[in-house]
């Protein structure tokens, strides 16, 4: 009966996201309606006291002013924020700083290979939970936080029941949902990471478990599907990092290395068994090896082969915290150049618009044929309860006045107010709030793939339906941002972002 019903009502769908406004008028929000009614006052004053010829110059370069904000892209980007990332980024180059040489002949200190731009200052530590399993300590001392890396072995939706998938889901937004009343905790990001298999540990088992007295037929067998194995076939893995702050509350004091290892060791145990529970499947922390390993081909993807055939041999590759970055780089406008590869990163800028099925972000996860390697990153920062009941409604009144700021409200307006309201409801009942964003990493090993993979990067948003864009003039920053670092983004920018929201 149970599955007739399900059958009836049909496949579990899931929406409603919405992003933060602030009331104005004419499409401004809080700051920009201000910046109006202060330009206004300024033109009413000089025509009183200067005459109306510079009264009229005063309301053009007022006019102008507001242009730039109300001016904006598909991506919801105005002039004026893209004329300052144009800026900033003609600045970085003719500072050089778009550029990075490490190593012997490099610039780093001590001829290290230390990490470029926003993890150039991460520290690495490695301490035992309770259950005695070794686990990655990251520091940033810039922002004051501490990450931890959990490894996962997602099984996937195939052959899996609808009712199982629900139920993941359900498990899914349970655990985000706790993760504000987790204390200290300021963030969490989930990397898929999809990649070519080098065979190495195919041919490592064959060879260790073969029969030296099985028949010549079923040895040449074996044999040749190692050899061809690896050819389009691919490896996934999926990271999760939560961040943490130093300091249990604001002003208080910041906790060292050694606080934050005893206290991370006693929670790891909980973190990993309730993410199983969500369906990552087999969780386990990153040891300080397995963390250096990832980010060392992250930005050296050539370093993979090398790094599979050392562990087929029985041998760990010693790598240390300032020598996984890479030996150079070179940051392009819409494009990432290090060591041997090129990258490009997307961001989201819009997420799916109407009420989409648990399985819209499958082919995007998917490996590709166009792309090497390509990393998903989902970046999350829960809001604090205390907060989060003040931020709906706010957002449900500035919903409602732009709505009631015309006489005939456009269907979005309307559609605006009901999705607010209905936030403003499940927050209310017990919902906790989170906001999200998504990092698309796509590299490839030729150059001359570099417009295949922007190709499939396009198609494959479309069928995820996300809006996505090239991290313009930030390549070096998303690269980095898109790895299972735990970096907090809105910490590293100059601008914060409520008064980014407010224009």
């Amino acid at each position: 009966m149970a599955a007739d019903t399900a059958n009836v009502r049909g496949p579990r769908t899931y929406g409603n996201w919405r992003r933060p406004t602030s009331p104005g008028l004419i499409g401004l929000g809080s700051v920009g309606t201000a910046m109006l009614l202060g330009g206004l006052i300024v033109v009413v004053i000089t025509v009183m006291v200067a005459g109306l010829l510079e009264a009229v110059v005063m309301a053009a370069v007022l006019g102008a002013v507001l242009l730039t904000v109300l001016t904006k892209d598909s991506h919801g980007k105005n002039l004026l924020a893209r004329g300052g990332a144009r800026a900033a980024w003609w600045s970085a180059r003719s500072r050089g700083t778009h550029l990075y040489r490490s190593g012997p002949l490099g610039r780093a200190v001590w001829g290290t290979y230390q990490l470029p731009g926003l993890a150039a200052p991460t520290r690495l530590s490695e301490h035992s939970d309770s259950y005695g399993r070794r686990f990655a300590l990251l520091h940033t001392p810039a922002t004051g936080n501490f990450s931890v890396i959990i490894g996962t072995e997602p099984d996937g939706a195939a052959l899996v029941d609808q009712e199982q998938i629900d139920v993941w889901v359900a498990d899914w937004g349970h655990w985000l949902a706790n993760l504000a009343d987790e204390p200290g905790i300021e963030a969490a990001s989930v990397t898929i990471e999809t990649a070519p298999d080098s065979g190495t540990r195919l041919r490592r088992e064959v060879e260790m478990n073969i029969d030296p007295e099985a028949p010549a037929f079923a040895r040449q067998m074996l044999t040749e599907t190692v050899q061809r194995y690896p050819s389009g076939s691919s490896t996934v893995k999926a990271f999760v990092a939560i961040t943490f702050a130093a300091a249990t509350r604001a002003g208080g004091k910041k906790r060292t290395v050694d606080e934050m290892g005893r206290e991370l060791a006693a929670r790891m145990p909980g973190l990993t068994q309730s993410l199983q529970a969500t369906g990552a499947g087999a969780a386990h922390p990153l040891s300080a090896q397995e963390l250096c390993e990832t980010i060392r081909v992250a930005y050296d993807p050539a370093a993979a082969v090398l790094i599979d055939e050392a562990h087929a041999a029985g041998e760990t590759p010693e790598l240390s915290w300032p020598d996984v970055g890479p030996s150079a780089t070179e940051a392009a406008w819409n494009g990432y150049r290090h060591d041997s590869a090129y990258s490009c990163t997307w961001a989201m800028t819009s997420a799916p618009r109407g009420n989409v099925q648990s399985g819209v972000l499958a082919r995007l996860l998917a490996p590709h044929r166009d792309i090497a390697r390509k990393r998903v990153t989902l970046l999350y920062r829960p809001i604090d309860p205390a907060k989060a009941a003040a931020m709906v409604e706010s957002d449900l009144r500035a919903a409602e006045f732009r709505q009631t700021s015309t006489s005939k409200p456009a269907a979005r307006d309307v559609l605006a107010v009901r999705a607010a309201a209905a936030t403003a409801s499940e927050e209310a009942s017990g919902a906790g709030l989170v906001n999200f964003g998504v990092l698309v990493t796509a590299t490839v090993m030729d150059g001359a793939r570099e417009a295949d993979a922007r190709a499939a990067i396009d198609n494959l948003s479309a069928t995820a339906r996300l809006r996505l864009r090239p991290v313009y003039g930030s390549q070096d920053s998303a690269f980095a941002a898109a790895l299972p670092l735990g970096l907090i983004l809105t910490k590293h920018v100059k601008v914060p972002a409520e008064l980014r929201d407010k224009l």
